[in-house]
């Protein structure tokens, strides 16, 4: 009978947990008892229901990533993976990040980090930029698969279809979701290719719209450089980047409809400038033939004639390139408006479709990445007739084969 050490049995069951797949990737949900939050950074705590208690430990690196304060008696979900802590021979689970269970212990969070990013000024209003009233580019930071999309061009193509849209792909929900519209925020910031951003999602619960309530969503929009406006959720819903966005819509499709002028609105504008400039020439024109009847010399009267039919002369040069320049420039924008509608009609993305193209989505988000994919996952596949729910059966990286 082989005779083995406790040292050897503790590796070789720790060797058998980490090999088990179904102990890594674990949602486990329970409430918090011995919470420690050790000087070293870690935390060690005990998660238990009614019946059961489990250890477990969240190291430093992922600590400083909460978003709330853990105590005890707060119930919690933690995702991490079952493995076993060899000197104690005992199973334990290592938590990767946590969220409160249950909507009052969100709400608690949301209130908590409100108040801490208020304290440090990221709500001011003296920080807001202001908002480009014709913006050439808008940058849309949401999700391809959303309905927020479409709104969102639908909304700026009837107002001003020369507005170029750039579009940034992100999840809106879920794990990943904050850093992804971090990593939208801050392509743009950094290239500032656009005039201004929008970050939209529809509407949902407080847990659908959690990644718009997270800290580094809040600091990333805080940090950026170029206007940004919230469009997140329905009229009553408010996010923490709704108090830090430069500007808060109700909706995706009333963020699409402050970020773009109304090219009606603005013809009209531009006829109420040259209606305006025409009328004060005329009066001046008339205070002066007025002026002109009352003076009774006649040689001043002769010397202010050629005056008035100098300025008069003048007002008609003027008058003429005024309302030429007017006219140009209508022209030149109706030019550019049927260009660039051109250009976006050219751009969409069901065009793409009609020719025989698919786009290929996750359930809860595009997929920028064929790294992303992997055996087992299930996939959208968008036709332009159509949709196929489809199961990965293998995934092959050789591009030859």
């Amino acid at each position: 009978m082989p005779v083995v050490t406790v040292s050897q049995l503790n590796n070789y069951m720790k060797r058998y947990i980490d090999q088990n797949s179904h102990l890594s990737d674990l949602w486990i949900k329970g409430e918090i008892s011995n919470y420690k939050h050790h000087y070293s950074g870690h935390i060690y705590l005990t998660l238990k229901d009614d019946s059961s208690t489990l250890k477990a430990v969240m190291f430093k690196a992922n600590a400083l990533t909460l978003k709330f304060k853990p105590s005890d008696g707060m119930k919690i979900v933690a995702f991490g993976k079952i493995s076993v802590y060899e000197p104690g021979g005992t199973y334990q689970l290592y938590i990767d990040t946590m969220i409160p269970d249950g909507k009052g212990e969100l709400y608690a969070a949301y209130e908590q980090l409100k108040a801490k990013l208020s304290d440090e000024g990221l709500f001011d209003e003296d920080h807001k930029k202001k908002l480009i009233p014709y913006p050439k580019r808008i940058g849309v930071v949401t999700s391809v698969s959303g309905a927020a999309v479409q709104d969102i061009l639908n909304v700026i193509s009837r107002r001003c279809k020369s507005v170029d849209v750039v579009i940034y792909p992100v999840k809106v929900q879920g794990i990943g979701a904050s850093e992804s519209i971090c990593d939208g925020i801050s392509y743009f910031s950094d290239n500032k290719n656009v005039d201004m951003i929008i970050i939209a999602r529809g509407g949902g619960s407080i847990e659908d719209l959690w990644a718009f309530n997270e800290e580094n969503t809040a600091r990333a929009i805080y940090e950026c450089q170029i206007p940004v406006i919230s469009g997140v959720g329905h009229e009553t819903d408010f996010t923490i980047a709704d108090f830090v966005a430069d500007f808060r819509a109700p909706t995706p499709s009333a963020a699409a409809e402050v970020a773009t002028p109304s090219t009606e609105e603005t013809i009209r504008l531009l006829k109420n400038y040259q209606n305006h400039l025409t009328f004060q020439i005329d009066s001046i024109y008339s205070k002066s033939r007025s002026l002109v009847k009352n003076i009774d010399s006649r040689k001043m009267y002769y010397i202010l004639m050629q005056n008035i039919s100098e300025y008069f002369r003048i007002y008609e040069n003027l008058n003429m390139r005024i309302l030429g320049s007017f006219d140009k420039k209508i022209l030149e924008h109706s030019n550019l408006i049927e260009k660039y509608s051109a250009t976006i009609e050219a751009l969409n993305p069901r065009k793409i479709l009609k020719r025989g193209y698919t786009i290929t989505t996750s359930p809860d988000g595009s997929i920028s990445d064929f790294s992303q994919i992997v055996s087992g996952d299930e996939i959208n596949v968008i036709f332009d007739s159509g949709k196929l729910e489809c199961i990965v059966r293998r995934v092959i990286h050789d591009k030859k084969e």
